[in-house]
């Protein structure tokens, strides 16, 4: 069970790094990188963050270029909320697909409607 503070700081997390992936993608043309959870371990020392990327095709080119320079991406975050958190969490990085499982579904229940 998630505490208030884990759900307060994991809102913080994933507040900030939207912000930091949205500069750095806009560089990036027709690449779209959001933060859709982030779940903060009971000591607050891990943060798992869930990416999704759009379009799908590129995320996991898009998920290693991210997982190796990690390092860089804490620094960022923990420039932008050292007034909030002490110590600011590892990052764990992993790949959001919902929105192509939610797609897949669709993509099947057409096809039935389809067949009937």
């Amino acid at each position: 069970m998630e505490t208030t503070r884990q759900a307060k700081i994991a809102r913080l997390l994933q507040k900030e790094l939207s912000e930091i992936f949205r500069l750095q993608t806009a560089k990036t043309q027709g690449v779209l990188v959001s933060v859709s959870a982030v779940r903060v371990s009971p000591d607050l020392s891990v943060a798992r963050v869930y990416l999704s990327v759009f379009p799908s095709d590129k995320a996991p080119t898009i998920l290693e270029n991210i997982k190796r320079n990690a390092k860089t991406i804490r620094y960022d975050l923990a420039q932008k909320v050292r007034f909030q958190l002490r110590k600011t969490p590892e990052l764990t990085f992993f790949l959001d697909d919902t929105l192509d499982y939610l797609e897949h579904i669709d993509e099947l229940l057409a096809d039935k409607k389809d067949e009937k």
